[in-house]
């Protein structure tokens, strides 16, 4: 009995530290407030309106994209696509260096086995309202056959458009489609490394040099160099309902973690040390170190994160103790 104890203060302590509020300079979480986001699978950082994030539903919604204001919550627009068919499994999001956002009908609800998935793309409207937008349709498939996926991502310089492929049968990959997108055939997107992770969304640091990379319950931090993604280590995510989503702040510093759900909340994780994009790293950062597991983020105690999957196994463990404690107490009363 008195390890359990110790273990239920040794979780305490650990939910506590887990509860550490983020870094000052850290934007702070909001929540989707609109009942019309119910699945929100995809968020990106707008660039033409700061404070801005782009979302959408996963399926069942409809041609919509929604533009939230990052300090309220509140939807400021809701775009609908014309000039494409009807979307099948709407996954991901991003913004590309021409102002235009792609959108990835990229999912597969019967398991990979679609013969081709389809990109959107339409320019980011200068006025945040209500409005119809024409969307030119991109057809994709994958070279070495269908697969499921949620994360696309456009290289903020490059404009060349990546896909992640899910870790199912044969693990994950990084697909990179080509130079240009066209819409007289089909785009084929080709296999450059293997991604170890479920991934769940991506997305590329403003400055174009990290790749970040989410799964429900974790993440991973890539160097982008010649081409393709170097893994430096695993990222603190935080404990959401259904982690979906994934962009960096215009500055490159933080990373935005949103979830499915009604109301869900969309939170910020500061970085550090190498994890920083190269245009976010100070002398002091570089003093960290660029070591292949880099700085968890910010806003934990000590600058670490914690593991969702350990804090979690924490939380368990007090619940358990304490239902031990409450028993004893009660046996000791009948005694």
């Amino acid at each position: 009995m008195r390890s359990l104890l110790c273990a239920a203060g040794a979780a305490g302590i650990l939910w506590a530290a887990a509860a550490v509020p983020a870094a000052a300079d850290e934007p702070d979480g909001f929540t989707l407030g609109d009942p019309r986001i119910t699945e929100s699978s995809g968020l990106a950082a707008s660039r033409l309106h700061p404070g801005i994030y782009w979302t959408h539903n996963d399926s069942d919604d409809g041609p919509y994209v929604y533009a939230v204001d990052g300090r309220t919550g509140r939807t400021v627009a809701r775009i609908t696509l014309r000039g494409i068919g009807a979307p099948r499994d709407v996954e991901a999001i991003s913004i590309g260096p021409d102002g235009a956002i792609y959108v990835g009908d990229i999912g597969d609800n019967l398991g990979g086995t679609w013969n081709h998935v389809w990109i959107y793309r339409f320019p980011e409207p200068r006025r945040l309202r209500d409005a119809t937008v024409t969307a030119t349709q991109f057809t994709v498939k994958y070279a070495d056959g269908p697969r499921d996926a949620e994360a696309l991502m456009v290289h903020p310089k490059t404009g060349r458009v990546y896909i992640a492929s899910k870790k199912e049968d044969g693990g994950g990959a990084l697909y990179e489609g080509p130079a240009r997108l066209t819409t007289g055939g089909t785009n084929v997107f080709r296999k450059v490394a293997p991604i170890e992770l479920w991934v769940t969304d991506g997305a590329f640091s403003p400055d174009g040099t990290r790749l970040v990379m989410r799964s429900y319950f974790g993440a991973r931090m890539y160097r982008w160099e010649q081409g393709g993604p170097k893994d430096i280590g695993s990222v603190g995510v935080p404990i959401q309902q259904q982690g979906e989503s994934v962009t960096f702040t215009l500055d490159g510093r933080t990373l935005m973690y949103g979830s499915e759900g009604r109301d869900s909340e969309v939170k910020p994780v500061g970085l550090s040390g190498a994890q920083l994009p190269d245009s976010a790293r100070s002398a002091g950062d570089a003093a960290d170190g660029d070591g292949a597991d880099g700085a968890g983020g910010k806003g934990s105690s000590g600058g670490q994160k914690l593991e969702p999957g350990f804090v979690k196994g924490a939380v368990v463990l007090a619940v358990a103790a304490a239902l031990v404690v409450g028993v004893r107490r009660l046996l000791r009363r009948r005694s």
